[in-house]
C-alpha cells in the first residue's frame, strides 16, 4: 500500500514538473477558455505617433495604423473561425450609428487608464470607460467580455521591425480586467506585414490557426 502511494505521488510530481517546464511542444494559449464566449473586439484604442522606423508615418498616421491593425485582427480571427462568432469593430460601428444618443463611439473609448504598464489582470477601471463598456454589452446582450487592443507601437527588431500591442480583456459587469499582456509580432520588413504578424499572435492567445 505504501509503495503504491509513493508511486502515485511521484507520478503527480512528474506531471507537474513536465507541465511547468514547457517541454510539451504545445504553445501556451492563456485565453483558450474564452473561445466559446461571445466576445466583443473593439477597434485599436491608441497608437503611438513616434517610432524610430517611421512606420506610423508610412501608414499615413495613427488613425490609419490603427485601422490597419483592426483589419489584420479580423483576418486572423476569420482564419480561426472566430470572426463569425464574435462582435467586431464593423458591427460595433453599426450599433453605434443606430443608437447615437445612447451608445459610445467604439473609436473614442477612454483607454488611457488601461493602456499603462501599471494596469494588470484583476485591476479595476473607472469612468468614463466603465459606462462606455456597460452600454456596449447592453446593446449586445449575449456578450459578456470585451477585448481591447489598447495600445500599439512599432519597434526595431533585427534587420526590420515589429509591432507590439497591449491587449486587455475586460469584464464590464464588474469593471475589472481578466487578462492583460503585451503581444509582439515577429520581425518584418514593412509595417503591414508587422501588423499582420502581431494580429496572428493575438489570435494565437485563443486558438491555433
Amino acid at each position: 500500500m505504501r509503495n503504491a502511494m509513493l508511486c502515485a505521488v511521484a507520478a503527480v510530481l512528474a506531471a507537474c514538473h513536465h507541465g511547468a517546464s514547457g517541454d510539451t511542444g504545445e504553445p501556451v494559449r492563456p485565453l483558450a477558455a474564452f473561445v466559446a464566449q461571445r466576445l466583443i473586439v473593439t477597434p485599436t484604442g491608441h497608437v503611438r505617433s513616434a517610432d524610430s522606423l517611421g512606420w506610423t508615418t508610412q501608414l499615413s498616421g495613427v488613425r490609419a495604423a490603427g485601422r490597419q491593425l483592426d483589419s489584420s485582427i479580423v483576418v486572423a480571427l476569420e482564419a480561426r473561425g472566430l470572426a463569425s462568432r464574435w462582435i467586431l469593430p464593423a458591427e460595433l460601428t453599426r450599433a453605434f450609428e443606430r443608437n447615437r444618443t445612447y451608445a459610445s463611439d467604439p473609436y473614442q473609448l477612454a483607454v488611457e487608464q488601461i493602456r499603462v504598464p501599471a494596469f494588470k489582470a484583476g485591476a479595476k477601471y473607472g469612468e468614463p470607460l466603465s459606462s462606455q463598456l456597460r452600454t456596449m454589452i447592453a446593446l449586445h446582450e449575449d456578450a459578456r467580455f470585451v477585448l481591447i487592443p489598447a495600445d500599439l507601437h512599432f519597434e526595431r527588431e533585427g534587420a526590420g521591425g515589429r509591432a507590439v500591442v497591449r491587449v486587455v480583456l475586460l469584464d464590464p459587469r464588474f469593471a475589472e480586467s481578466r487578462w492583460v499582456g503585451d503581444v509582439s509580432g515577429v520581425s518584418a520588413q514593412t509595417p503591414v506585414l508587422a501588423l499582420g504578424s502581431v494580429a496572428d499572435r493575438l489570435a494565437d492567445l485563443f486558438i491555433a490557426p
